[in-house]
């Protein structure tokens, strides 16, 4: 099945849906997909602590000194300075004014702004511990009220380029151009053509690499993975964000305990009941997350601990009852039998955001031609080195309206007929069909490569290990898919094994430890 869209987006959280949005205010043909049979499934609907957004007692000034602080100054300026100028009053502009969310009040009626590590003032909003679910499920109201299409369990497998794509002969000597995608319909098993004058990847991040990960299972890195096999530049790979604080429980994974928390005064503690990270740097509990990932890590590793503890109960002095202002994380530590308001909580570090991904501009544009990026797939430099807290879904939402507003100027459009030479998706003679379970064994070998040699701490010998080791798995998968019927798991798998690569190949080129980036010299 061949179709044809003004612009396609690939991916639903807060960047894809913000750019879905201004496209189809301003009247073009946009279609929305997602690999997830829900709209909502994305890295958004899991975010917690909050969004930074305008104050009266804040500047641009403030809040830039700030990201370049976290970021080790890695940062790209002039996304910087976009970021701080445009991005803060988009939150009550578009958020607020136009989607109608109400953010959490204090019990004076006033906008209840917090405070997470390395920020110098209190400059994020929140809705409870629910920011994340109650943004993405506004955007998706508001996006349905005004006619965008969605579509659900579609899994992109690869680009569409003119040079690779094309049988037409001339389209060899042009400029490299994307002009859609190959997408498999998960529902039937079929691949199908999408053509597009613009496709947008706004797929997410990259943390179901790692054997310990805040993320849901879909973060594989697919967008990076396709833009990487198109010839798109990715840079910053090794910039791999580990949240120091995910909750450590035999029967709940992958569930985030906000830093926000810490920003309300909890403290980190040891298995003796010590708080430590005074220890480590003079910010204590509030230093950037990269160093408070290491601390933790290496205090685990000289105590032979597999975790350390988290206690909010102790210190917490905020006006909102504790369980109302963390009702999600207290209700789901309850389920797990913890009560957050009497006991600390068992925490670990665990793979949480990337900072590297797509070259991208101020409007979105990579590299190639007709190929934008945005949120976390994209890296736009404006986290450098290390990603400072609750400026995530801020810089999805900027960079989705400022990347709508560069393709709806756009002059350039492909002439149709070119599509003609675009044969759809070739699907091998003789498929083999695959065992789900040796798909599972490879995805842990890979995360279990990528949590011991590619995570808070990296080693020369520990890298060349992981680069060894992905480059087998690598050969195996990559013969497989050739043959294999297609799937959203193989598709995902070797998406994995591609961005797994990336991540360690940049992390032996930087031999310097900056941010997120730490590399030991011990073996």
């Amino acid at each position: 099945m061949r179709h044809q869209f003004d612009v396609v987006i690939v991916g639903t959280g807060i960047a894809g849906l913000t750019c879905a949005i201004y496209l189809k205010k301003a009247g073009l043909n946009v279609v929305s997909m997602t690999k997830e049979s829900h709209i909502s499934d994305s890295n958004t609907f899991h975010a917690q602590g909050g969004i930074v957004a305008s104050k009266d007692d804040d500047s641009a000034n403030l809040l830039r000194e700030d990201i370049l602080n976290a970021g080790c100054s890695y940062n790209r300026i002039d996304a910087v300075e976009y970021f701080v100028k445009y991005g803060p009053p988009l939150v009550f502009d578009f958020l607020v004014n136009d989607v109608g969310i109400e953010f959490s009040k204090s019990s004076k009626g006033d906008i209840d702004y917090t405070e997470e590590a390395a920020h110098s003032v209190k400059r994020i909003v929140h809705f409870e511990d629910h920011t994340g679910d109650k943004i993405e499920e506004s955007l998706i109201d508001y996006a349905k009220k005004i006619g965008v299409k969605f579509l659900v369990d579609y899994t992109a497998i690869d680009l569409i380029t003119n040079n690779h794509h094309s049988r037409n002969t001339q389209e060899l000597y042009k400029e490299r151009e994307v002009m859609g995608i190959y997408a498999l319909n998960n529902k039937k098993d079929y691949p199908e053509t999408f053509f597009a004058q613009n496709v947008v990847l706004a797929t997410g991040g990259i943390g179901n690499l790692y054997y310990h990960s805040t993320n849901p299972v879909s973060a594989t890195g697919d967008g990076i993975s396709m833009a990487y096999r198109a010839g798109a530049d990715i840079i910053n790979a090794e910039f791999v964000q580990f949240h120091p604080t995910s909750l450590f429980h035999r029967d709940i994974k992958r569930f985030l305990i906000s830093e926000s928390l810490r920003g309300e005064g909890a403290r980190l503690k040891d298995h003796k009941d010590h708080e430590f990270m005074y220890e480590y740097s003079e910010m204590g509990d509030l230093a950037p997350r990269d160093v408070v990932a290491r601390s933790i890590y290496d205090r685990m590793s000289k105590t032979g601990k597999e975790y350390m503890f988290l206690d909010i109960a102790n210190y917490y002095e905020g006006s909102i009852p504790l369980e109302k202002r963390f009702s999600k994380i207290y209700s789901t530590c309850k389920d797990g039998g913890i009560d957050i308001t009497k006991e600390p909580i068992p925490i670990v570090p665990a793979a949480h955001y990337f900072c590297g991904g797509i070259k991208a501009d101020i409007k979105g544009r990579s590299s190639l031609k007709n190929l934008y990026a945005i949120g976390e797939a994209a890296c736009t430099g404006l986290h450098g080195a290390n990603r400072l807290a609750s400026t995530s879904l801020l810089e999805g939402l900027l960079w989705g309206k400022s990347t709508a507003e560069d393709i709806i100027q756009k002059k350039y459009r492909i002439n149709t007929k070119r599509f003609s030479s675009i044969p759809d998706w070739e699907i091998p003679s003789d498929i083999e069909e695959f065992d789900p379970l040796l798909i599972d064994q490879d995805i842990k070998a890979i995360q279990l490569t990528m949590w011991n040699y590619a995570g808070i701490i990296r080693t020369e010998k520990g890298l060349r290990r992981a680069e060894a080791d992905l480059d087998y798995y690598s050969h195996r998968i990559m013969r497989f898919y050739k043959s294999a019927k297609l799937h959203k798991d193989i598709i995902e798998l070797r998406n994995s094994v591609v961005c797994s690569s990336l991540i360690v190949a940049a992390a032996l080129r930087n031999t310097k430890s900056v941010g997120c980036h730490y590399r030991s010299k011990s073996n």
